[in-house]
């Protein structure tokens, strides 16, 4: 039987907002095992950054259950288990580019000489040596989703949760972005999931889900 990372049982979640409650998660049912390869497909708006983050214990469902039977609970998920790559800009800006993908090392741990050697090996790994000493503010969109990314995988994670991360990567730097990726996860049993809208990330994916108005399909 295949090893389950995390499920959601009639996940729900409802945001209270001004003009009234917003339903972002309807009544959810899923589970992502090991090795999986999964695109969360469905336009802005359709509950694929909420269903992430309820996976990645970033949140709390309103209703129903999400739980991590391989994994543990809640509280233990980072940053060694599930590593998070978010839309928007989250690299930490008084750090350069090397000190962002090492920090999650020494948060796991690591001493500071093995948690260099890491992060030097991923950067040369994506292609981003070149930007190793920038910060943050130096570098481009497309270049900090790389950095992201690389961030993500040098904890060597069971399971990879990815918000739009090619969104500002043309297809040609997002197919090789993702063959890395795939090269770097293969043999590790880790599993990714990616939301997009894209058709061209989404087909790359062995797995489809389609999420509309909370809905997951």
């Amino acid at each position: 039987m295949a090893e389950v990372l995390a499920e959601a049982i009639d996940a729900g979640r409802v945001f209270q907002g001004a003009g009234g409650n917003v339903i972002a998660l309807k009544h959810a049912t899923c589970r992502i095992e090991r090795g999986d390869r999964i695109a969360l497909v469905g336009p802005s708006g359709s509950g694929k950054s909420t269903l992430l983050h309820l996976f990645a214990g970033l949140d709390e469902p309103t209703s129903g259950v999400v739980r991590w039977p391989a994994l543990g609970d809640r509280h233990g998920l980072r940053p060694s288990k599930v590593a998070f790559v978010f839309q928007s800009e989250s690299l930490m800006s008084p750090l350069t580019v090397l000190e962002n993908i090492e920090a999650p090392r020494l948060l796991a741990g690591a001493d500071a000489a093995e948690a260099r050697r890491e992060a030097s090996a991923m950067l040369e790994a994506l292609g981003l040596t070149a930007i190793a000493d920038k910060l943050p503010e130096e570098i481009s969109g497309g270049q900090s989703q790389r950095v992201a990314m690389a961030r993500s995988l040098v904890t060597r994670p069971d399971l990879i949760l990815a918000d739009e991360p090619t969104g500002q990567l043309d297809h040609a730097t997002a197919g090789h972005l993702l063959d890395l990726m795939e090269l770097h996860l293969r043999g590790t049993g880790a599993a990714l999931v990616v939301a997009t809208h894209d058709p061209f990330v989404a087909g790359r994916m062995a797995t489809q889900w389609r999420m509309d108005h909370g809905v997951l399909a």
